[in-house]
């Protein structure tokens, strides 16, 4: 089970070259501020505010998300009767196969990992590893085959995992491999920020780590799925239920 706070100390160790970086800007202006006229004072004081007032709401707005939202209650989750197939697929961090086994008890899970260091370089995953090794609960994998057969999965996840895929062309074919073994009526959730007004507001420029929504749109239909609902558990987070087409 997640711990108290245990979002917001993730997103903090993961990404902490971000938070040195802002105030070794507030700190470089500061240092120089006082070899200026009054006016240019004025100027840079206010830019050391705008950049702490970033800072503090982007780390508002994650503690609201990854601690207090309902993201991870996973109560926007279908509930299903019988026994079914789930597969859950991270990128080298699992927070979430534990949730799924609670939330569906006769359920068969089985745990993907596609991190590979050689593609996905992104320095945050990279810590997220170091924290967090790769366990005998989750079973490697290449984003190019998954290792099922056709039609073998009702439910599939991607929770906050998919955008550490950078290439498109890569997202594509990872994406038709999942409809390959999904179930004519089976049901994929992808679990993202987009790169929308909301998330800029609140993470400025790290906003652009994260894909626009068009772009997921168009990865999915080029993969032969449609979207069967959109979820959003914030204003920050976007869910994708997506169905074959």
């Amino acid at each position: 089970m997640r711990k108290p706070l245990q979002g917001i100390r993730n997103v903090i160790v993961f990404n902490w070259h971000y938070y040195v970086m802002s105030l070794g800007i507030i700190l470089l202006i500061l240092v120089f501020t006082r070899y200026l006229n009054p006016t240019a004072q004025v100027l840079l004081y206010s830019l050391c505010g705008l950049v702490l007032f970033s800072v503090v709401v982007s780390l508002l707005v994650t503690l609201y998300i990854y601690d207090f939202s309902s993201l991870y209650s996973l109560e926007w989750v279908d509930m299903v009767d019988d026994d079914i197939t789930i597969v859950n697929i991270h990128a080298g961090f699992d927070e979430t196969s534990a949730l799924l086994k609670t939330k569906f008890p006769t359920a068969t899970i089985h745990v993907f990992d596609f991190y590979n260091p050689k593609k996905h370089t992104e320095v945050s995953i990279e810590r997220a590893r170091k924290y967090f090794p790769f366990t005998n609960d989750s079973i490697a994998i290449d984003t190019a085959q998954l290792p099922l057969p056709n039609g073998a999965v009702s439910k599939l996840f991607l929770i906050l995992a998919a955008h550490e895929i950078r290439d498109k062309e890569e997202q594509v074919i990872f994406f038709k491999e999942i409809h390959r073994v999904l179930k004519n009526d089976g049901a994929i959730y992808v679990t993202e920020h987009v790169r929308d007004i909301p998330n800029f507001f609140a993470y400025t420029i790290g906003c652009f780590h994260f894909f626009s929504q068009q772009h997921w749109l168009n990865v999915f239909q080029a993969a032969q799925l449609k979207m069967a609902k959109q979820i959003k558990t914030t204003p920050f987070i976007t869910t994708y239920k997506l169905t074959k087409l």
